[in-house]
């Protein structure tokens, strides 16, 4: 059973994502919050909900505390052993979905997706996956590149140097949004072998999931259009 928490400050969407969610054989909607404040009181370090939630549905834009701040809190890297977090979101709100990537959530989904989509999106989420297509996450954090503001250029991460060229290639094709299909085909080795150099490329870039390699490569300038 898939164990979820609602976080958005509108009491008509929350109702909605739990009518959904509770009527799934496999879900089930373990409690809610109208901000991030109130959540992270529950689900934050210490939190009486933390240990029995696997899922968080995280609003951007609320009130008292913000989704982004409330997901650093919640599920960033150091704060090992939370619930994953899939922040919704609308097209428009870029800034705040990549601060959410970064604060450490696991994916993102837009509010109008059909009901099947955020379904099919909790579940990947609770098994350790990326939300969204390579490609689609690609597309999204281009636009935001875009639109953050300028500053300086980016300086490489220390942890890049113990990445090999191979794991490089794939880290390139990943970020560029193409699947382990896709990147054994172009670089001419077995679908297992991307598995292994992806898994090698997580722990050494100490990133949770896919989504998290994608933001690595923009963050270091790997990736510029």
């Amino acid at each position: 059973m898939i164990r979820v928490y609602l976080v958005d400050d509108q009491m008509l969407v929350r109702t909605g994502f739990r009518m959904l969610i509770d009527a799934q054989p496999d879900m089930t909607v373990v409690g809610e919050a109208a901000d991030g404040s109130e959540a992270v009181g529950q689900l934050g370090t210490g939190g009486r909900l933390r240990a029995d939630t696997d899922v968080v549905l995280m609003d951007v834009r609320m009130p008292v505390m913000n989704g982004v701040a409330a997901t650093e809190l919640i599920a960033a890297p150091s704060a090992a052993g939370g619930p994953k977090v899939l922040v919704l979101t609308t097209f428009d709100l870029d800034e705040y979905v990549f601060a959410a990537l970064r604060a450490g959530a696991s994916g993102f989904l837009l509010k109008d997706a059909r009901p099947e989509e955020l379904l099919g999106a909790i579940r990947a989420v609770a098994a350790g996956d990326a939300v969204v297509a390579p490609s689609a996450t690609r597309r999204l954090l281009s636009h935001i590149t875009h639109a953050l503001p300028g500053g300086p250029a980016p300086q490489s991460d220390p942890l890049l140097t113990t990445v090999t060229a191979r794991e490089r290639e794939v880290l390139l094709e990943v970020a560029g949004g193409a699947t382990n299909a896709e990147i054994a085909a172009r670089l001419y080795m077995a679908e297992a072998t991307v598995k292994t150099h992806i898994g090698h490329l997580l722990a050494k870039l100490q990133c949770r999931d896919r989504v998290g390699l994608v933001v690595f490569a923009y963050e270091n300038g790997l990736v510029t259009d």
